[in-house]
């Protein structure tokens, strides 16, 4: 099966680091197209490409790492956490003579949470996040949502900005359950051979990349808490209710959860708390990053929540293409006011609410009402729902289909 070239929202910043720096990793969760993104990207044509998957190369790499880093003046190192004793002889090949772009990584695990591994590049090194496909990139327009249009705004422009934008309409269950990696979204025409797929993809993570990390002695363990997580998608993550709901010590629950953020199949949303007068909760809540994963794991229908995770998708894909990656958030306080996502960037703040519902009404809207209270220097709030049309729903909140914006 060949894999077509889309382009990525975070080519364009892979492009720009490697113009600067000798060494740069493009790190995310296993098939989400970093392979890919790296053989084809015209600017990588003239890197030579070796896999670390390959057996033979990687015993050449253990056994004599600067004679594989001969190969090749511009290389493309593909998994390279499979070899993690290679980046040294990177590194002296980088203090000899420091070539912007002459290196390019790829991991399925992030490199920057082994200290010895980041200390070794550090200062060598540009880091970039490659997450499953947006929709848009799907579509192949390379890019996430408008989310820097609608920073960059007024709220009254809003509508008309999203309706000129001519987002392609779609049921987001039929999103949800495409999800993001590419063989699924791109490749499987029905949610069954979606299933089959994802089935052999948590196999494999679970059996092959897990053990690599050497940190699971119970990989069923793990599995149960990944359904765990997903049923809780959005949920404030408590790891001793965790503990306690799955028979596993804290400790453990602890060191699964870092392993899982590692491999980028957990991300730990933040609480916004910048407040002035309101108690606020500030532990994180947790997503699988891929809705169709989360939906796969939880073995039921769509719910309000794949649909948050599908507008959070594409929040991290935009964050993560930008040169100066903007602040994403929660905010919720001790009272139970809550919105679903903060995106702060450059001191201006966009609130955004995601509603499964058609018809939104004011009442969906008394979170973002209540953080525009708090922070009125916020031009206005963002409500996504499931409807068809853009339309001012209170004063300085908008409402819009999710299609129009993710």
């Amino acid at each position: 099966m060949e894999m077509p070239f889309l382009p990525r929202a975070a080519g364009f910043l892979l492009e720009r680091l490697m113009r600067v720096f000798p060494v740069v990793a493009v790190m995310g969760a296993r098939q989400v197209g970093k392979s890919t993104l790296v053989r084809h990207l015209p600017s990588l044509s003239q890197h030579l490409y070796l896999t670390l998957d390959d057996l033979d190369l990687r015993l050449q790499a253990e056994a004599d790492p600067p004679a594989l880093l001969s190969r090749g003046e511009k290389l493309i190192l593909d998994e390279v956490q499979r070899v993690p004793e290679l980046l040294l002889a990177i590194k002296r090949s980088v203090d000899e003579a420091r070539i912007p772009g002459r290196f390019v990584l790829t991991g399925s695990a992030h490199l920057l949470l082994h200290a010895h591994l980041a200390e070794t590049l550090a200062g060598r090194a540009a880091y970039l996040v490659l997450w499953p496909l947006t929709r848009r990139e799907q579509q192949g327009l390379g890019r996430a949502g408008p989310w820097g249009e609608l920073l960059a705004s007024p709220v009254k422009a809003w509508p008309s900005l999203l309706r000129d934008m001519q987002g392609q309409r779609e049921d987001w269950r039929d999103a949800v359950a495409r999800g993001g990696f590419p063989v699924p979204a791109l490749f499987l025409k029905d949610w069954e051979e979606r299933q089959m797929w994802l089935r052999g993809y948590l196999q494999t993570y679970l059996e092959r990349d897990v053990p690599t990390l050497r940190a699971v002695e119970n990989l069923p363990e793990l599995r149960k808490l990944m359904e765990a997580l997903a049923l809780r998608s959005g949920s404030l993550l408590n790891q001793s209710a965790l503990a306690r709901d799955l028979g596993i010590s804290q400790p453990t629950v602890h060191r699964y959860l870092n392993l899982l953020e590692v491999s980028f199949l957990l991300v730990r949303l933040p609480g916004y708390a910048r407040s002035r007068t309101k108690r606020l909760i500030k532990s994180p809540k947790a997503y699988l990053p891929d809705p169709a994963l989360a939906l796969y794991l939880t073995g039921g229908k769509p719910s309000g929540a794949h649909l948050e995770t599908l507008v959070l998708l594409d929040l991290l894909a935009f964050r993560d293409a930008q040169v100066n990656p903007p602040g994403l958030y929660y905010w919720r306080t001790a009272s139970g006011q809550e919105v679903d996502f903060i995106l702060e960037a450059e001191g201006k703040l966009l609130p955004v609410e995601v509603k499964a519902t058609p018809r939104p009404t004011p009442k969906d809207a008394q979170g973002l009402l209540a953080f525009l209270a708090e922070y009125p220097e916020a031009p206005g709030g963002l409500l996504l729902h499931g409807g068809e049309e853009a339309f001012p729903l209170v004063d300085r909140v908008v409402a819009a289909p999710w299609w129009m914006v993710v």
